[in-house]
C-alpha cells in the first residue's frame, strides 16, 4: 500500500471525513504526485522540498485556478505530510510557511426576510402532495439552517414534534439537536398525512418523491431554485443560500454568535463569523438612517 493510500484510508476511517471530502483530497494529492513525477521523474516522499511545492503553487496559478482552489490543494499536501510526520516517515513538512494567494472574502448571499415571508405565506405552493412537500423543504432549510446532506438523511423519528426539535447527523458524524419554528408542525403533519395516504413507499426517509423514492440532491436544488426565483433576483439560489439566510437573520435579530455556531454545527467560530460582516453592514445602514448625524 502506498503512502497516499494510507493517508486516504486515515481520512476515511480515522478522521471519518465525508466521501465527498475524501475524493477532493485524493484528487488534489494525485495532481501533486503527477506534477512531481513530471518535474523530477518520480515521486519520493522524502525527496519533496519547499522549492518543489512552491513551484507547484506557481504552476497552479499559471493555470488560472482561483486562490481558494490553490489554497485547498496546498492544504491537502500539508495535511499529507503532517500525516507522514505523525507516522515518522518524514521529519519535515515541505508545505508549511509558504506564501499563498490571498482569498477575497465573499460575503454570503442571503434572501431578505420579507421576501421569504412572501414566498412562504402568500399562496405560492399548491395544496397537493408535491406542493406541500416543496413548501416543507423550504421551511426546513430556512427554519433550521441544516445542510442539504442533513436534510436528505432526515427520518420521521428525527423530529420531536412535542418539543419542536430536530436531530441531524452533521459533518464527521457529529449529531446535534436544533429547535425549529412551531409553525412547521402543521405543515409537517399535513405532509406526512398526504404521503401516507397517496404515496407507496418503503423508505424510512421523511422526504420522498411522488414515486415513493427518497428525495435526491438535484430535486432539492430544483425546488429551492425554482421557488426562490419567484421572490428574489439573487444570482445564487441554492439550498446553502437558505442556510446563509437562516444564520444572517438570527444574527440580525441579536442572536449570540456562539449559539449560532452550535446551531449550524460549525467546528470553529471562524466559519460562523463570516455572517457578522453582513450583519454589520445592516447595522451600519440602520445607524445612517436613524442617527441624527448619521
Amino acid at each position: 500500500m502506498s503512502y497516499q493510500e494510507s493517508f486516504i484510508n486515515y481520512l476515511k476511517y480515522e478522521k471519518r471525513f465525508s466521501s465527498h471530502t475524501v475524493v477532493a483530497y485524493k484528487n488534489d494529492l494525485d495532481q501533486f504526485v503527477q506534477y512531481c513525477t513530471a518535474v523530477v521523474g518520480e515521486f519520493i516522499v522524502n525527496g519533496v522540498d519547499t522549492k518543489l511545492v512552491r513551484s507547484w503553487i506557481v504552476h497552479l496559478m499559471e493555470q488560472e485556478l482561483s486562490p481558494r482552489s490553490v489554497n485547498r490543494k496546498v492544504s491537502t499536501v500539508k495535511s499529507f505530510y503532517k500525516f507522514l510526520m505523525k507516522e515518522q516517515i518524514v521529519e519535515n513538512n515541505p508545505a508549511i510557511n509558504l506564501p499563498l494567494p490571498k482569498i477575497r472574502k465573499k460575503l454570503p448571499n442571503f434572501v431578505e426576510e420579507n421576501n421569504l415571508h412572501h414566498l412562504l405565506d402568500d399562496g405560492f405552493f399548491s395544496d397537493d402532495f408535491r406542493g406541500v412537500r416543496d413548501k416543507l423543504i423550504i421551511n426546513l432549510l430556512y427554519g433550521t439552517g441544516i445542510r442539504l446532506a442533513e436534510l436528505l438523511q432526515l427520518k420521521d423519528t428525527d423530529i420531536n414534534t412535542k418539543e419542536y426539535l430536530i436531530k441531524v447527523l452533521g459533518k464527521r458524524n457529529k449529531e446535534r439537536v436544533i429547535p425549529y419554528p412551531k409553525s412547521i408542525n402543521n405543515l409537517l403533519g399535513l405532509y406526512v398525512k398526504l404521503r401516507n395516504e397517496q404515496v407507496e413507499t418503503s423508505s424510512l426517509r421523511l422526504l420522498v418523491t411522488e414515486k415513493g423514492k427518497p428525495v435526491y440532491e438535484k430535486l432539492i436544488y430544483r425546488v429551492v431554485k425554482d421557488n426562490l426565483s419567484k421572490v428574489t433576483s439573487l444570482e445564487k439560489r441554492s439550498p446553502h443560500v437558505l442556510r446563509h439566510t437562516y444564520a444572517t437573520h438570527l444574527l440580525n435579530k441579536g442572536a449570540d454568535l456562539n449559539a449560532v455556531k452550535e446551531l449550524l454545527g460549525h467546528s470553529n467560530l471562524a466559519a460562523t463569523q463570516v455572517y457578522t460582516h453582513t450583519t454589520f453592514e445592516k447595522l451600519q445602514g440602520i445607524y445612517k438612517q436613524a442617527h441624527p448625524r448619521g
